[in-house]
Order: structure tokens, then sequence, then C-alpha cells
């Protein structure tokens, strides 16, 4: 999926989906400025949402994936914060702020 390969974080969310919401904010608050696609508001969201399934997003958003490899949905990504892995992760995607 050539979306999910760009660089940094990126999320497939839905614009109305409150667990997208969340972990937008979570990324935000972490310093992070993902790259988000809402598939709701995307002509070819349906196939988007598709070929996330077919990776084995269940549910299909949010779907977060980091330097390219999928991450997973809410519950993984909610896990890796809750035991400190994922400030790891994202770190070479954190916006300096000058803090």
């Amino acid at each position: 999926m050539r979306l999910s390969s760009e660089k940094g974080v990126v999320i497939f969310s839905k614009s109305s989906c409150c667990m997208c919401y969340t972990v937008k904010v979570l990324f935000h608050e972490l310093g992070v400025n993902p790259i988000v696609h809402e598939i709701d508001q995307n002509p070819e969201g349906k196939d988007i949402e598709k070929a996330l399934g077919r990776l084995g997003c269940r549910p299909s958003v949010p779907a977060v994936f980091i330097g390219g490899t999928l991450v997973g949905s809410t519950n993984e990504v909610m896990s890796l914060h809750l035991s400190g892995s994922l400030v790891p992760l994202v770190k070479p995607y954190r916006v300096l702020t000058g803090n």
C-alpha cells in the first residue's frame, strides 16, 4: 500500500471516528505531526479500507503506520504507549519545539 510507505507516522482515519480522533491527539501530544488520510473524505476510501483489511487491520481505522510499518489500531497503539514502547518508535519523527 503506497500511502502507508510514506516516511514518518501515517494514520488512516475516518473524520467521524472517536477512536481515530483519540489516536491523532495522542500523537500530537507526543510531538508528532502525523500524515492523516481521512478515508471517508477520499473518493478511493472504500478501496483503501479494503486494502487495510487485507493487511490485517481490524477494525480498518484507525490504522497506524510508523516508518512504513503497520503498528495496528487503537488497541496496539495504546498498549505500546502504556508499556513505554511508543515514544522510542516515534522519536525520529518528533517535531522540535524549542523546549
